[in-house]
């Protein structure tokens, strides 16, 4: 298997060429596993605060935790492109976002990603303007996910696929070099995929993306609670897994 790092331009050369794989990873051994399969980016999502840390959702996750988690995975060397969330309310400002996103660098991420368009476009610009590499992130924000009500599905109505060809082609036009569409309507992400000149990595937004993310714990049925439906895992290894400690807790009892 080849040696050679991904970059966010490597990243970029994959579109139209060749499916994007991406998976989130929260610790060392995680993106050991991870990068034994070659997958080319690793994000290290502030969905850790609800299948790691036990949050209810991902807006109480702080820089500190991140950063934390970024140092855990950058210890595994990968050769995967790692980039970091900047979680909830650490990119209100330009300058905050910078400040925050160089807090994650310096911890050992290759580039930042955070949720919005065209109304965080000042702190993606400031970024970018320093020189780290940037991953946008529109369609449906997990850190909106209290004000919201829950999870929903956008680009249903012609107006919402209007904002979400704004944000995309503003995002591409200050530097981003990927976007991730969350639980967009499948069309509609397909239609941004085909105007945007960055590659598009999709999460329930249809197969009409550049490329593919899940959460990893989703996707190998580990997640404690709740899989989402456009994950289907070949097995739950949650089950595979207590069942091996209740073997092992009943052994004490009962030794051959």
């Amino acid at each position: 298997m080849s040696e050679t790092r991904e970059t966010p331009q490597t990243i970029q050369n994959r579109k139209g060429r060749e499916p994007i794989a991406a998976l989130t990873a929260y610790d060392y051994p995680m993106a050991k596993l991870i990068d034994a399969v070659g997958v080319p980016l690793l994000l290290v999502g502030d969905s850790l605060g609800m299948v790691v840390l036990g949050y209810p959702d991902t807006t109480q996750v702080t820089l500190n935790e991140m950063e934390h988690h970024v140092r855990a995975v950058a210890r595994s060397k990968p050769r995967g492109l790692i980039i970091a969330d900047l979680p909830f309310k650490s990119y209100e400002t330009p300058r905050q976002a910078l400040s925050s996103a160089q807090r994650l660098i310096d911890a050992g991420a290759e580039g930042v990603k955070a949720e919005g368009g065209l109304v965080i476009l000042p702190q993606v610009e400031s970024i970018i303007a320093a020189g780290i590499p940037f991953l946008g992130h529109i369609g449906m924000l997990p850190q909106s996910v209290v004000e919201e009500g829950g999870y929903k599905v956008k680009g249903c109505n012609p107006m919402q696929e209007e904002a979400l060809l704004a944000d995309a082609l503003a995002l591409a036009q200050a530097g981003a070099f990927g976007l991730v569409l969350e639980l967009v309507n499948a069309p509609v992400a397909a239609e941004i995929t085909d105007r945007v000149g960055i590659p598009t990595i999709g999460i329930g937004s249809g197969i009409g993306c550049d490329g593919q993310i899940l959460v990893t714990t989703d996707l190998l049925g580990t997640s404690p609670d709740f899989i989402p439906k456009h994950v289907q895992p070949e097995q739950l290894l949650r089950d595979r897994m207590i069942g091996m400690l209740r073997v092992w807790k009943k052994s004490l009892t009962n030794p051959k």
